[in-house]
């Protein structure tokens, strides 16, 4: 079994561990596209040919899926990308996890990045899925720039100016944008241990495996290879991914390719 996942930078690094949590037999393709990031300022139809030309990368190493581990990708290109790849290659999106947040009552707050704070998109999740909480959009400039950076000092002045634009009484946080979920224990500290904050990227890992009609086998041998693609070009890891946990635990536990 082969998984592939897309993004422009190192935010499909969450949802690539899950996988490997899940099925530590899988090989696995990261395709990503530093030389373009950040994607999110990126006019709708820019976004969806970058988003394209990182999935036909991924493509070429027959994945059985391909997860689009980057919110503003599957705002803009879900369509394109499942027009071209489907249905040869399951394609599964991102979505925030506005819906089990709202479940577990309000207040809740959307981090997200500004071109997905107050878009259509993001709009039409919290009025089909958190109609009866009360919903405070919060954007987070920067902060996804500074987690691809792995610099320390902006993402604290980054996820310290979210906090200050969450409500005090807020019950829930989702977490809008994969990067974010490489620093969710500066974002725990910033807005306190009461706070349930809601990521992405199990429900997504989990979608895959139903996608392809597989099931999860966390106690299956470690056999699962890394391939990692920037800019189309097998390359190592790059350094700011052994920053982070995620990145440090893929390549720990990956056979060489």
């Amino acid at each position: 079994m082969k998984i592939a996942l897309m993004d422009s930078g190192i935010g499909l690094l969450p949802a690539a561990v899950a996988i490997r949590r899940l099925r530590p037999d899988a090989d696995l393709v990261l395709s990503c596209d530093p030389d373009s990031m950040p994607w999110g300022p990126r006019t709708p139809d820019d976004v969806a040919a970058r988003a394209l030309a990182v999935a036909r990368a991924a493509a070429v190493h027959s994945p059985d899926a391909l997860i689009v581990a980057c919110n503003t990708a599957s705002v803009h290109a879900l369509p394109t990308l499942r027009a071209e790849l489907e249905p040869g290659i399951p394609v599964i999106g991102t979505v925030p996890a506005i819906k089990p947040a709202s479940a577990g009552g309000g207040p809740v707050a959307i981090w997200a990045t500004p071109a997905t704070t107050g878009s259509p998109y993001q709009r039409g999740l919290i009025r089909d899925f958190a109609d009866s909480v009360a919903v405070t959009e919060v954007p987070c400039p920067g902060l996804a720039d500074a987690v691809q950076l792995a610099d320390e000092s902006a993402i604290d002045a980054a996820v310290a100016a979210a906090a200050a634009l969450t409500p005090s009484d807020v019950r829930a946080v989702v977490l809008g944008c994969t990067h974010y979920e490489l620093v969710v224990d500066r974002i725990r500290a910033a807005v306190g241990d009461a706070v349930v904050l809601h990521e992405s990227a199990g429900a997504v890992a989990a979608q895959a495996l139903r996608r392809i009609g597989e099931k999860p086998a966390p106690d299956a041998a470690p056999s699962g290879r890394l391939t990692v693609l920037l800019n189309g070009r097998e390359s190592p890891l790059p350094e700011q991914a052994l920053s982070y946990l995620e990145g440090i635990l893929l390549q720990a536990v990956s056979p060489a390719h």
